[in-house]
């Protein structure tokens, strides 16, 4: 990125029918946690918050990887999730959003399979397809 965003939170990604039990656990603890939030939630309430924590429901078939007994979201996922999300993830559209993936497509070696299989879940495969087109244009 050029720019680097101004504030930090945490995503957890979580199965649908877990939401709501990690959201009370986590608030019982004291925790700035947000349930699935909104555009106006999240420009009213979590940008204003010192470390927040967003829950969000995550996609079946997700394509994650296991560091240190953790699950973790691979790099075609995270790309995947900042394309499709734009109200989550502002910070990182527009001209950003093609830095990330150009910078993402010449430093790692990445599965477009896998990536274009979750973007198809996630109903955005021929916009990615377009967009990586665009982006990655002048690279190859």
């Amino acid at each position: 990125m050029l720019h680097q965003p101004g504030w930090f939170y945490t995503i957890l990604e979580v199965e649908k029918d877990v939401m709501d039990s990690v959201f009370y656990t986590l608030k019982e603890q004291g925790k700035d946690v947000f349930l699935d939030p909104s555009e106006e939630i999240l420009n009213k309430y979590v940008i204003n918050s010192r470390e927040p924590i967003i829950i969000t429901r995550l996609t079946t078939e997700a394509p994650t990887q296991k560091i240190h007994n953790v699950v973790t979201p691979t790099l075609e996922k995270m790309l995947v999730d900042i394309f499709c999300d734009q109200t989550l993830f502002a910070t990182y559209q527009g001209a950003e959003l093609k830095r990330i993936y150009q910078a993402a497509f010449e430093k790692y070696n990445m599965s477009r399979v896998k990536m274009m299989r979750y973007a198809s879940r996630r109903n955005k495969k021929s916009e990615l397809e377009e967009f990586i087109k665009v982006a990655l244009k002048k690279r190859q």
